[in-house]
């Protein structure tokens, strides 16, 4: 019987090798346990390593898509200029160099202008309503088809609630003010600004306070307090205006690899999505929690001069962004269908918005 079962063992593992060999592995067997094989993901981002709020928010993500999974996927995150440059990001995720990427949208107008519908708009929609209308009015959707071509999933994955209008090296007293002035400010936003007369300059996080300081910029809009203070721009200049007027609810993204997405079994899709889902509330419940401390400290500690842009220039700059938006939806026909359904869900939502979060607000 030993040598009866010896040579049975022997013929199924010459079979099994000859199949394995010709491509054709064999079927498990019923309750036999297989191991699955361990994914070593890289993340890159467009922000500094460990960078508060932005970079934390990344290592997050992966942290939570690691232990989620049991460590079947591992997510390495890589900052801006470790892995590839910070505005290169969009390209290695497409390229399939990394698997996944952590940026915003606006910055690749450059693949396709509508892109920045996804990031923010000009005096459009908040963090709240942003998340309604990606969620919930089809704006994932279209966003979705957008990067298909790149071999792209976009997911939303993180938002700072409404930003800070900027560091100013001078005040801002009329619309004439912003000609000539250089300021970093990407997307829309940037556009708007060249069409009043200013110099729009689109550079990484990492150098905006050397670019302030050395004057190679006058002006920098970066996030809110709670980063602007741990980039010290307020020894850079001292005018910090309100509102945000140039990102009132912005997106970040998780892009991941389309290919590298659709590999993965079932329940890893669900982690991956889950935990993009988790950090995008994540990361707004952090820079709601932490602004106001960071902007007393401005205030208090460092002398910042807070400053609310002049109406008459809020005015100027509401009808510049009205005009670009409405230039870029006529591109071709996807621009105008994202277009149209970003203004249709905007007009939608605000007289709900006016009697409840406006109205509240106003009462409180």
């Amino acid at each position: 019987m030993k040598r009866r079962s010896l040579l049975t063992s022997a013929a199924l593992a010459t079979s099994t090798a000859a199949l394995v060999a010709c491509g054709q592995a064999p079927k498990p067997v019923a309750g036999t346990a297989v191991a699955e094989p361990r994914r070593n993901w890289k993340m890159v981002t467009s922000w500094p390593t460990n960078f508060p709020g932005l970079g934390t928010s990344a290592a997050r993500l992966a942290e939570m898509i690691t232990a989620m999974s049991g460590g079947r996927i591992s997510v390495k995150v890589f900052g801006a200029g470790e892995l590839v440059p910070a505005f290169e990001v969009f390209d290695a995720v497409s390229r399939g160099t990394s698997e996944m990427g952590h940026s915003a949208a606006y910055y690749w107008k450059g693949k396709h202008e509508a892109s920045q519908f996804f990031a923010s708009v000009p005096f459009g929609l908040t963090a709240q309503e942003m998340n309604a209308w990606l969620y919930y009015g089809g704006g994932l959707a279209l966003w979705r088809e957008l990067y298909a071509p790149f071999d792209l999933l976009p997911f939303p994955a993180g938002n700072t609630g409404v930003q800070m209008g900027g560091w100013f090296n001078k005040e801002i007293a009329s619309v004439d003010d912003l000609k000539g002035l250089k300021m970093r400010i990407p997307g829309m936003g940037g556009e708007v600004l060249a069409k009043l007369g200013g110099v729009p300059v689109n550079i990484p996080g990492g150098e905006l306070f050397s670019s302030l300081q050395s004057g190679a910029i006058d002006a920098t809009e970066w996030v809110g307090p709670y980063n602007d203070l741990a980039f010290g721009l307020f020894k850079a200049a001292k005018h910090y205006y309100y509102p945000g007027w140039q990102e009132p609810g912005p997106t970040l993204e998780c892009m991941v690899n389309k290919t590298a997405f659709e590999a993965l079994p079932n329940d890893l899709k669900a982690i991956v999505e889950g935990a993009c889902r988790a950090i995008n509330d994540d990361m707004l419940a952090e820079y709601t929690a932490r602004n106001p401390a960071a902007l007393k400290t401005l205030i208090d500690e460092h002398q910042v001069s807070l400053k609310p842009f002049p109406a008459d220039v809020l005015s100027a700059l509401k009808a510049a962004a009205d005009a670009i938006v409405a230039e870029i939806a006529k591109k071709d026909p996807l621009s105008q269908r994202i277009f149209d359904s970003y203004t249709q869900f905007r007009d939608s939502v605000r007289p709900w918005m006016q009697i409840s979060e406006i109205a509240y607000a106003a009462a409180r």
